[in-house]
């Protein structure tokens, strides 16, 4: 199960549950995906397809949204 916490123009921020503990976010787009840590603070773990702007753009979107993520993350997976 992978539920969208944001969309935001062709963006789509989504967990996949349980596949670590770790706080972070995936991004999606029709060109490519990233995965963004958000502690200790946040950075781009990786991508694929998205060119230096989209990643930027979408870490953006992720600084934008930081507080709805991490509330989304906690009510997900608890704690």
């Amino acid at each position: 199960m992978a539920p969208t916490v944001v969309r935001d123009g062709q963006f789509r921020l989504f967990f996949f549950s349980r596949e670590e503990t770790r706080i972070h976010v995936h991004v999606s787009h029709p060109d490519g995906e990233a995965k963004f840590w958000l502690t200790p603070q946040i950075g781009l773990a990786n991508h694929t397809g998205l060119s230096v702007k989209q990643c930027r753009e979408a870490q953006m979107i992720v600084e934008t949204h930081i507080e709805e993520i991490r509330n989304a993350w906690h009510h997900h997976f608890g704690g």
